[in-house]
Order: structure tokens, then C-alpha cells, then sequence
């Protein structure tokens, strides 16, 4: 189901702006460390703290001016609340630093078993914003499939082997910024294969 249409502007400042208030409180508490109830917090954990209300007040405007929440953004609020609260309850935070390679490798193994059924699950979140033959769905999906995984191994890899100030960085900026070149990338795929109008039927024939 769509949901109501708002500024492209509030929807990016809901979506990305818990993540650059996170990367702004870390880099103000770095190296402090807090007595709370006769246990030392450094400052990455009360960042953490906060960073878990925070998304979920931003998640929930953003589904009460949209109607609407995709599948990933209510993973992506699930897992902050898991993974945030275990690193705060744990005070250790390597458990929020595994959330991204978790959701990376949730939606790539989805992806590829949709692929090993010969399905592009992809289209199911996005085929009313990008409307694509059958043909451009799979190539688009193997593509996000890969770079998914390929985003988890690449996190993986920064947060056990580089400093906590480096993967913060790397969250805030990195990633976001690679997810939105990857799909500007794939512009070629959006204009080869587009749905032209009055041809959806020829591409539901196509899938099936």
C-alpha cells in the first residue's frame, strides 16, 4: 500500500537525521565517561541511549504523515531497539555495531532466495515508485542482493578491526552516502528497462 506523499525534504530529515544526531553526540561525549547507578557509561553508550527514542519518535511521525511504513524501515527500528538496547543493558557496544551487518545480510539472504525462486522481492517494496519489466527487477535485484552482502561484509570489517570514533564515522557517512550512489548507478537499468505507460499488464505477463 502507498502512502500520502510529503516533503522529500521532512521524509530525508526523519529517515537521516536520528543517524547525524547520533554521529554529532558521539563526537561531543567521545572519551567522557559517565557514573549512572554505580556503573561507568562511556559516551558511545548514552549516545546509544538516546539514539533509540529518537529513531522511534522520527519512525513514528514519519508513519503518521505517510500512512505508511516499508518493510525496512520497521526492521530498521526493530533491530535499533534490540541491538541499542542490548548494547546499553550489556554496556558493550559491539552490539550496535553488528546492527548494520545484520539488516545488510536479512534483506541480501531475502533477495537471494527470492532470486533462487526466480522472483525479484525487490519490486514488491518498490515497484510503485520504480515501475520496471520483469527483466530490469532481477538484474536490479541480483545488484542490491550483492551489494547488501557486500555492505555487511564491509562493516564487519571496520567495526572489529578500526577504532569506535572510525565506525561511527563510517555508519553516518559511508554507508549512507554508498547506498545513494549505488542506486543513482543504476540508472541505466531504470531507463532500459522502464514500464511504459499503459503497458503494466505486458510486464505482469512477462513475470509470470
Amino acid at each position: 500500500m502507498a502512502g500520502r506523499k510529503i516533503n522529500p525534504i521532512v521524509k530525508m530529515v526523519l529517515e537521516f537525521g536520528p543517524i547525524l544526531v547520533f554521529f554529532l553526540g558521539y563526537m561531543r561525549l567521545k572519551g567522557q565517561h559517565f557514573m549512572i547507578g554505580g556503573t561507568n557509561y562511556d559516551g558511545f553508550i548514552l549516545v546509544t541511549a538516546a539514539f533509540i527514542p529518537l529513531m522511534l519518535i522520527t519512525t513514528a511521525i514519519l508513519w503518521r504523515l505517510t500512512g505508511h511504513l516499508s518493510k525496512m524501515q520497521i526492521t530498521t527500528a526493530v533491530m535499533v531497539v534490540i541491538f541499542g538496547g542490548l548494547t546499553v543493558w550489556l554496556n558493550d557496544p559491539a552490539f550496535i555495531k553488528m546492527k548494520p551487518t545484520i539488516i545488510y545480510l536479512l534483506f541480501g539472504g531475502i533477495l537471494g532466495i527470492g532470486l533462487l525462486r526466480g522472483k525479484s522481492y525487490l519490486r514488491v517494496v518498490m515497484e510503485e515508485v520504480v515501475p520496471l519489466k520483469h527483466e530490469g527487477w532481477m538484474i536490479l535485484t541480483r545488484r542490491v542482493c550483492v551489494f547488501f552482502l557486500g555492505m555487511a561484509v564491509l562493516n564487519e570489517i571496520v567495526w572489529r578491526t578500526m577504532s569506535t570514533e572510525t565506525w561511527v564515522t563510517f555508519k553516518t557517512f559511508v554507508l549512507t552516502i554508498a547506498m545513494f550512489a549505488f542506486f543513482m548507478l543504476q540508472g541505466r537499468i531504470f531507463t532500459e528497462y522502464a514500464v511504459e505507460e499503459g503497458t503494466e499488464a505486458d510486464a505482469e505477463a512477462d513475470e509470470n
